[in-house]
């Protein structure tokens, strides 16, 4: 049975299916090989899979990314990281960072977030810098979207490891190591400007310049604080906060900034169920061979193996660490989750590894994966906007990801670095 899912996974995925295809024609033809299991097995199984309560939050807080964006909140934002960094040397790319770790409290993508600084940041960035270092700091700083919270892949991460992992306390577990990044990316990029002699963009703003920014600002600034908040009081669930968010975005839309319509509403909800559909027909056509696997006793056989070769649970974390480096490498984050959560979570509990910092820090590194060619996804959405080669593009990027990189090992080898904070509120 094994043999002939990854045959025919191997198969079809090296002639240009796609890989939730690719995973739904290996469950067919284990299926059909065997002759144990009935076909209505995987239907079954595909339905199970995506009947879940908290896999609504995924397209919920997906729209209310969407309406934000919709109701002008990024011009907001823009104004308010300008009067607080945008006259240190390199100000421009300390603006796009300073706006992403914001914008991230809304939207919880990679993806989008890069396509929405691009139409801001690439232009002027280029106008003042050069092209690689410009699309290097916006597809860098877009990959803070799903570590700060709320974060898409946090809830499938969750989702695939089942009860013993919280979607509120994977979410809290993001907040430090996102500052981090942020903090260092804008650290970086003052090095980098000083080094190649960028001009100073800005002026020193005065206090009441700060004020009137700020207090524009206020209600985008307040949407991570009523959601995450009331998650991690106890208030609601992870699907009621994106359910939340979604009213929130509406209110100041309509009534605070003004600038969301109607017309926007329905292009905000195509955008957010194809966004939504691509994560779950992944969650369902994999659900069945993850089934099959567990049937044919994969994960206690790679269990068994990794014990024999070391019962150090930093050990295993190492080899996992590296093995989800190649990983991200060459599958999409999304469809990395799904085939790989259900098997190495529960071998990271034997070795007693705790479930939140294995969460996490397998979310980061794939995370940091849709930066690394040749399959970054966040690279070919930069790439194709800004007109640069994916060469340059590299090229610009890499030592932001040798940061991320760092942040990632910081926090595999001392949790106590970021655990304080989910810790704090009883997670």
């Amino acid at each position: 049975m094994l043999i002939t899912i990854a045959l025919t996974f191997f198969a079809t995925a090296l002639v240009g299916v796609p890989i939730a295809f690719a995973l739904g024609l290996s469950s067919l033809a284990a299926v059909v090989v065997s002759s144990d299991l009935p076909l209505r097995m995987i239907p079954e199984r595909m339905v199970a899979a995506v009947d879940s309560f908290p896999l609504l939050a995924i397209p919920l807080f997906i729209l209310a990314g969407e309406l934000m964006e919709s109701a002008g909140i990024l011009s907001r934002l823009v104004e308010f990281a300008r009067v607080l960094v945008g006259h240190i040397r390199g100000g421009l790319a300390h603006v796009c960072v300073v706006c992403e770790m914001i914008l991230s409290g809304v939207t919880g993508t990679a993806v989008g977030d890069a396509a929405a600084l691009a139409s801001v940041f690439l232009g002027p960035m280029k106008r003042e810098y050069d092209e690689e270092f410009g699309a290097a700091v916006v597809a860098s700083a877009a990959n803070i979207g799903p570590i700060i919270p709320p974060s898409a892949a946090m809830i499938v991460y969750a989702i695939m490891a089942g009860s013993s992992v919280s979607i509120a306390g994977l979410f809290l577990a993001g907040m430090v190591p996102g500052i981090l990044i942020g903090v260092g990316m804008m650290a970086l990029s003052y090095v980098i400007a000083r080094r190649r002699r960028y001009p100073i963009s800005g002026e020193r703003p005065r206090l009441r310049e700060v004020a009137l920014r700020t207090w524009q600002a206020l209600p985008v600034l307040l949407m991570p604080v009523v959601v995450i908040g009331g998650m991690v009081g106890g208030v609601f669930t992870a699907t009621e906060a994106a359910a939340i968010a979604v009213v929130y975005a509406v209110v100041v839309g309509f009534f605070v900034t003004r600038e969301l319509q109607v017309a926007h509403l329905w292009p905000a909800l195509i955008r957010s169920a194809a966004t939504t559909s691509i994560v779950v027909i992944l969650i369902a056509l994999a659900s069945s061979v993850t089934f099959l696997l567990t049937v044919a006793q994969v994960p206690a056989a790679v269990a068994g193996f990794l014990q024999s070769i070391t019962s150090s649970p930093t050990v295993f974390l190492t080899l996992v660490m590296l093995f989800l480096l190649l990983v991200g490498m060459f599958i999409e984050s999304n469809a990395a989750y799904i085939m790989l959560v259900p098997i190495l979570h529960p071998i990271a509990v034997q070795y007693g590894i705790d479930p939140l910092h294995f969460g996490f820090v397998f979310v980061l590194n794939l995370v940091i994966g849709m930066l690394t060619p040749p399959v970054g996804v966040v690279l070919f959405v930069v790439a194709s906007l800004s007109g640069l080669t994916m060469e340059r593009l590299v090229r610009g990027v890499w030592p932001f990801v040798v940061l991320q990189f760092g942040v990632l090992f910081l926090c595999v080898y001392f949790p106590g670095l970021y655990m304080w904070v989910p810790r704090l509120f009883g997670y």
